[in-house]
Order: structure tokens, then C-alpha cells, then sequence
């Protein structure tokens, strides 16, 4: 299957992933080097704020095609406020309650949370609706 053939929605499906993954490798990379220093939950706190920057940059220009803007940048932490709330119990849950590795239990909780995270960036960014419809790879 060549990606040039695959649906608009695929792609941009495909696009968000392939971002989530950089900015879970990033977001990774802090929390662990965050976690020399911090609580594992204050160490995700950090790495979390620094992911919802990047994740914004990335899904507005390269995913969804919208563009940047400082209401967009102030208004899409919506999407990872309930993102994190949800994330953390899940953390606490995890490491505490279940004995997983507190540096793995983040990226399972990734998994969980990526089609909440990917439904609630598309109604944020208004995408979609007059969303410019540039089908770039």
C-alpha cells in the first residue's frame, strides 16, 4: 500500500500518530531526565506541559492543517487538561496500585489515551469543519 493512495482521514490519522510518537519520545526523554532530579510525578508534570507545546506546533501545522495562532496555542491545553487528569489517575493507579514500573506505566497510559487525545485535538483545531483541506503528505 502506497501512502500517496490512502484517504485524506488516513493520512492524517497516520500523520498524528507519527507525531504522538515523536512527542512521547521527547516527552519520554524529560521525564526521565526530570525524574533524576523530581518525584516521577512532578517529573511528568514537566515532561507534560513541554509535550502539549509541541504537540500543538505539530498538530496545527502538519496534521490537521490549521494555522498557528496565540488563541490556539492558549486554548489547546483544554485538550490535555483532561488528557492529563485522566493520565495521572491512571499513573498513580499504575505504579502505586498495580506495581508497574513507574517508567514504564507512562507509555502504556499513552496508548490508552491516544484516540481521546486524537478525537479531542480534531474539535479543538476545528478541523474538519472549514478546516483547509491541503492533502500534502
Amino acid at each position: 500500500m502506497n501512502y500517496f493512495s490512502l484517504t485524506p482521514q488516513v493520512k492524517r490519522w497516520l500523520r498524528f500518530v507519527v507525531g504522538g510518537g515523536m512527542n512521547t519520545g521527547f516527552s519520554y526523554l524529560i521525564y526521565l531526565l526530570g525524574g533524576l532530579i523530581f518525584s516521577y510525578q512532578v517529573a511528568y508534570f514537566i515532561a507534560y506541559v513541554s509535550g502539549i507545546i509541541f504537540s500543538y506546533w505539530f498538530n496545527a501545522r502538519f496534521v490537521f492543517h490549521i494555522p498557528l495562532s496565540w488563541k490556539g496555542l492558549l486554548s489547546y491545553p483544554l485538550v490535555y487538561l483532561v488528557q492529563y487528569l485522566i493520565s495521572a489517575l491512571l499513573l498513580g493507579s499504575a505504579v502505586e496500585y498495580l506495581g508497574i514500573n513507574k517508567y514504564i506505566a507512562p507509555l502504556a497510559i499513552t496508548l490508552i489515551t491516544l484516540p481521546l487525545t486524537y478525537c479531542m485535538s480534531k474539535l479543538l483545531l476545528g478541523a474538519g469543519k472549514n478546516a483547509p483541506s491541503r492533502h500534502s503528505p
